[in-house]
């Protein structure tokens, strides 16, 4: 997809790669009013570059630096009128933010959309509980500004791996949280084979929080 030539000729086709991209539009991407143009800013310039790879753009990665914090932010921008109206068609639209709702993702990829949701908008923290001794936990975190999309979010995946998580808002932010057992599942989902696209350094966060809490059941199992 290469500029406006491959307008004519692209076919959209579900695939891991192109499921994790549209996670990543849903997430830190929008689409312009001019029917046409697709946008994804990332502070992770290796992000975007994955996001590029994904879909195969050619196009340069722009920057910018954020006038509140001084950050450095990252872009690319692309028109593919085919691929804008098919993102129109399955739920995504421009000023989406607060007003999103359900999205038409294929089951069959829907943790591949789900990792891509994420990196995108998506934490992952874990820490020694200090009230337990040899207690380790985690929690994976989805986050919106649009509370439509994260009760439909929830409830695909309770209806998936059949898990409840935790809604709350923070300020203007729905936070979807799901503690350390029903966090494993979903993890499992999301990273369910290697080399798959994916922001390398919250996947390496994940697999040293995994190393840890088999190292805690290794060293309980001794005792």
């Amino acid at each position: 997809m290469r500029g406006n030539q491959k307008n004519k000729n692209y076919i959209i086709k579900w695939t891991p790669e192109f499921a994790y991209a549209i996670g990543l539009i849903t997430t830190d991407g929008c689409l312009s009013k001019d029917d046409r143009h697709i946008i994804f800013v990332s502070k992770d310039k290796c992000l975007v570059q994955t996001f590029k790879n994904c879909l195969d753009l050619d196009c340069k990665i722009g920057s910018r630096k954020s006038s509140f914090t001084e950050k450095k932010y990252y872009h690319v921008q692309f028109s593919n009128t085919k691929l804008y109206r098919y993102l129109l068609e399955i739920g995504l639209f421009p000023n989406k933010s607060k007003t999103l709702g359900k999205l038409k993702i294929p089951d069959k990829y829907f943790f591949d959309f789900l990792r891509g949701h994420f990196d995108g908008d998506g934490s992952f923290y874990s820490y020694w509980d200090k009230r337990w001794k040899n207690s380790f936990t985690f929690y994976t975190k989805f986050l919106s500004a649009s509370e439509k999309h994260i009760l439909w979010l929830r409830s695909r995946i309770k209806n998936l791996i059949n898990i409840n998580g935790s809604l709350d808002k923070n300020r203007v932010v729905y936070q979807l949280k799901y503690a350390k057992r029903e966090s494993e599942k979903i993890l499992t989902g999301i990273y369910y084979s290697k080399n798959l696209p994916c922001l390398e350094r919250k996947y390496y966060k994940v697999r040293q929080a995994q190393v840890m809490e088999l190292g805690r059941h290794a060293s309980l199992r001794r005792m």
